[in-house]
């Protein structure tokens, strides 16, 4: 049970929060009938059925998926709800446990807070240190802090933090939308006197650090601020709130430099014990200043956090000299170094972050530092500076800034004795929840998928990102090509939903986005064609297809509108040559007017479909319209009849048209034929860039060549995923040769689509556009040749699907899992004389099964209701 696709969530501010529910049914062919929902304030009365705020009656639906429609919900409340749904038999099954959801401020007029900082300016390097005290003198029943901050912060109740988030809040255009994180604090707060303590981060709101997209010039730069209020319930009932404002004292911290973008400086001698605790002597602390707010429009931060989620031991320990060492981690992360140490007062170590080695030992950056640029030598690249205070064992750890990594070379400006032990790795991500596993007898390919998660991961800190190192920025290409591979793996919609809101917010009236979101102003004019910047509509229309929720679609409608009337604007002829194209091709270069134009046809297409979902006819008829002359257009150009070819016929041109479903449907054999063609041409290795990545897979596959599209996806020969695997990659590269001399990043989820493709393809799951969220399910799994073994699971919003085959003797077991309340159809491919078996009965024979044309290959359907199911497939 989830309130916005979260459990128990805290700070809810939506009007109508959407509550979501599986059903616990193993039966065969179990489904959802008819539902009730009960939302009441007191959860004793709830468990007797009385909903005191909504109770939504008996609906006969099989929905697991409903929106709020009760009476306004108030600020600072907890509600408790709880649904009972009737069985396939009509018959009302065991309620449900009692889950509950809290709002929180629901507005900006419910803010007691001041916007506070200290009195220092954007070029003060040391983050800043605020505190108060306040007496609590009655028994305290619960207690919530509201943080709103420009900025990154760190919390502290009586000398604890608070939590265990890392970079909150979430970067935003900090100028049109702030976020707030809400927090219970009872268990952290005592009888008397109190100490609450902030410390500040730059993050994204005072870029110090300069590079190429001119973050230091972004226009809502500013000293770190933030606005506060500590909602106190008493258990007499009253309410008491401590607020940010006069009385808040301030100082700086030992955090002497922090960039998101470079690193972290500590300077422990400056260290002050107890700061954030009652007792604290803080008369030479400073008065704070007031400050305006960054924007008017303070909003919760409902979304999966970020976190340490991973502590990575280190592999191998390289001492060079008692002052210069090398640890290697083993695999490739995003994150941080802690390191603990012992040494001398004013010992200097410097920790350089890597995810290279010179020949010599040394790390090696010069493939990750390429946008940098420096003024100084202040600010050394990926490089923590820690001083120690001296004597005892010390242990550093940034606060507020992430790298990407796989080495760390220590240099101490004087000897340390260090050990394998004395560092480790802590992988950072937002912390989604896993929704789907590979398994396979092909190691490679297991290889390859873990790679393209650890990538994935590495490129998630509250919105999408090319690369955690050299750029952490918001790629808009990057992160709509990697978007199925995302929700196939992980329960990301609340990432999302965050990242397309940003896009709303830096949505020129004109309908323009920038490529990378958010943004300081950047990439308005460069990057952000339909090739790019269809994230507008790609991503609401899969997270519609993953999850079956139309907010997001509904949300961005008339962003994708705006966005596709643009296109219309500068490309009447229904070609466009605005986009960047086949990014970082192997070899073959395609027209960007042909890839941009099908990006251009599939927000097209997205649009008409989303306006029939919204009720929207006229725009239906007219988008519809629109993508049929474009699809002509399209065709006229590039498509020869007679050759069956598209330009000159290279493997992205190919893909490209039969993946976005621009080849006319009487020449999609031909077309895929010479798509088959081309591949083994090419040696059966791909020749594509960025875009043909997306498409050449699936379209092998989908269009009868998945034998094919297996040999390209298990190559281990460059060049291939698997060559970088068999190379050492435990991430996805940015380039297919490995010394290359540019784009040579070793964490990049560009060339990510091979994630999705194991399900779509060898595992066959699909969601049905008809009935979204897996309520139906398209199975088609493809059993390649030379693997003898695949398994793919994902939990979607019924519950966990799973998709197994094994070959054995030529005898093809397949077993499939299909979760109470969905349903699926089965479509399997079959060599002449195969029939099919089900619980060792024959349920087709040759004569039963429809042919393929031009093909020797037989199609078995059959439609599945929720349940396990073993097929066999025997000549």
């Amino acid at each position: 049970m989830k309130c916005e696709h979260l459990v128990n969530p805290i700070g809810v501010d939506a009007v109508q929060p959407r509550l979501s529910w599986q059903l616990n049914d193993s039966r065969s062919g179990a489904k959802q009938t008819a539902y009730q929902i009960f939302v009441g304030t007191d959860s004793l009365k709830l468990l007797k059925g009385q909903a005191d705020v909504w109770n939504s009656g008996k609906v006969l639906s099989s929905s697991t998926l409903e929106s709020y429609k009760g009476s306004d919900l108030k600020a600072f409340t907890k509600y408790y709800w709880k649904v009972e749904v009737w069985d396939k038999d009509g018959i009302r099954a065991k309620t449900s446990f009692i889950t509950g959801f809290e709002t929180g401020m629901k507005g900006m007029k419910n803010w007691k807070g001041s916007w506070i900082s200290d009195s220092h300016d954007v070029t003060t390097k040391p983050a800043p240190y605020f505190r108060k005290t306040f007496s609590a003198s009655k028994k305290i029943l619960s207690a919530r802090a509201y943080i709103a901050v420009a900025g990154l912060y760190e919390l502290y109740l009586n000398g604890k933090k608070i939590g265990n988030h890392r970079l909150d809040p979430m970067y935003t255009r900090f100028d049109r939308r702030t976020l707030y994180v809400t927090h219970d604090v009872t268990s952290a707060m005592q009888d008397g006197i109190n100490a609450v303590g902030v410390l500040l981060g730059n993050g994204w709101y005072n870029h110090q650090s300069t590079a190429v997209w001119y973050f230091d010039k972004a226009p809502w730069r500013g000293r770190p601020a933030f606005c506060m209020d500590i909602r106190i319930v008493y258990e007499d009932g009253s309410v008491e709130t401590i607020s940010s404002g006069k009385g808040w004292k301030t100082s700086l911290s030992p955090v002497v430099f922090n960039s998101i973008y470079t690193a972290e400086h500590y300077d422990a001698r400056l260290e002050q014990p107890g700061w954030n605790t009652p007792k604290f002597e803080d008369s030479s602390w400073k008065d704070v200043i007031f400050r305006s707010a960054p924007s008017e429009n303070i909003v919760a931060q409902l979304l999966h956090p970020i976190r340490d989620v991973e502590e990575i031991p280190v592999q191998k320990f390289n001492k060079i000299t008692e002052s210069n060492y090398v640890f290697d981690l083993g695999r490739n992360i995003s994150g941080v170094s802690r390191i603990k140490v012992k040494g001398l007062p004013g010992t200097t170590i410097r920790l350089k972050h890597a995810e290279r080695l010179m020949e010599n030992g040394h790390v090696d950056l010069s493939n990750i530092d390429v946008h940098y640029r420096p003024t100084d030598d202040s600010d050394p690249f990926q490089t923590d500076i820690f001083i120690l205070k001296g004597n005892s064992e010390e242990t550093f750890t940034p606060k507020f800034n992430y790298k990407g990594f796989q080495y760390v070379e220590i240099t101490a400006d004087q000897p340390v004795e260090l050990s394998k032990e004395s560092l480790t790795g802590i992988f950072m991500h937002s912390d989604v929840p896993a929704a789907g596993e590979i398994k396979s007898s092909n190691q490679v390919v297991d290889k390859i998928w873990k790679a393209t998660n650890n990538s994935y991961l590495s490129n998630l800190f509250g919105y999408p990102t090319d690369c955690p190192q050299r750029e952490k920025n918001g790629w808009t290409g990057d992160a709509q090509i990697a978007i199925e591979t995302g929700l196939y793996n992980f329960d990301g919609i609340t990432i999302y939903e965050k990242w397309l809101a940003d896009h709303r917010d830096e949505q020129q009236p004109n309908g323009v986005l920038p490529s990378i979101i958010p943004t300081g102003g950047w990439g308005y004019e460069w990057g952000n064609g339909p090739d790019w910047t269809s994230t507008i509509a790609i991503i609401p229309w899969n997270i519609y297809l993953f999850y079956g929720d139309k907010k997001l679609l509904a949300d961005s409608y008339d962003n994708i509108k705006r966005y596709v009337d643009h296109i219309t604007e500068i490309s009447p002829s229904g070609l466009t040559t605005w986009g960047l194209g086949d990014w970082v091709p192997v070899k073959s270069k395609s027209p960007v007017e042909l890839t941009s134009t099908a990006y251009y046809y599939a927000d097209a297409g997205i649009l008409a479909k989303a306006a029939k979902l919204l009720g929207k006819e006229a725009d239906f008829v007219k988008y519809n319209k629109l993508a049929l002359k474009i699809k002509d257009a399209f065709n006229a150009k590039y498509f020869n009849k007679e050759t069956g070819l598209y330009g000159n016929g290279i493997q992205t041109e190919l893909s490209v048209a039969l993946f976005w479903g621009l080849v006319p449907d009487l020449y999609k054999n031909k077309v895929a034929e010479n798509l088959a063609k081309r591949v083994e041409a090419d040696n059966n290795h791909l020749d594509v860039g960025l875009l043909g990545t997306k498409a050449i897979l699936n379209a092998l596959s989908e269009n009868g060549y998945a034998d094919a599209a297996y040999k390209v996806a298990s190559q281990e020969t460059y060049p291939s995923w698997g060559w970088w695997i068999v190379n050492g990659a435990t991430t996805l590269y940015e380039n297919w040769p490995i010394d290359a001399k540019s784009d040579i990043s070793r964490n990049h989820i560009m060339f990510g689509e091979i994630g999705a493709w194991f399900y779509k393809s060898l595992g066959g799951i699909k969601p049905d556009p008809d009935q979204p969220g897996f309520r139906n399910i398209l199975l088609e799994p493809h059993f390649v040749q030379n693997l003898n073994h695949f398994e793919a699971s994902h939990d979607g919003p019924e519950g966990k699907i799973v998709s197994s085959w094994t070959r054995e003797n030529n005898v093809i077991q397949y077993k499939v899992v299909i979760p109470p309340n969905s349903t699926a159809k089965l479509r399997l491919i079959l060599e002449k004389g195969r029939n099919v078996f089900e619980n060792q009965k024959t349920i087709s024979t040759e004569n039963t099964l429809m042919k393929i044309q031009g093909t020797d290959n037989q199609v078995f359907t059959k439609t599945l209701s929720a349940g396990t199911y073993l097929f066999e497939l025997k000549f």
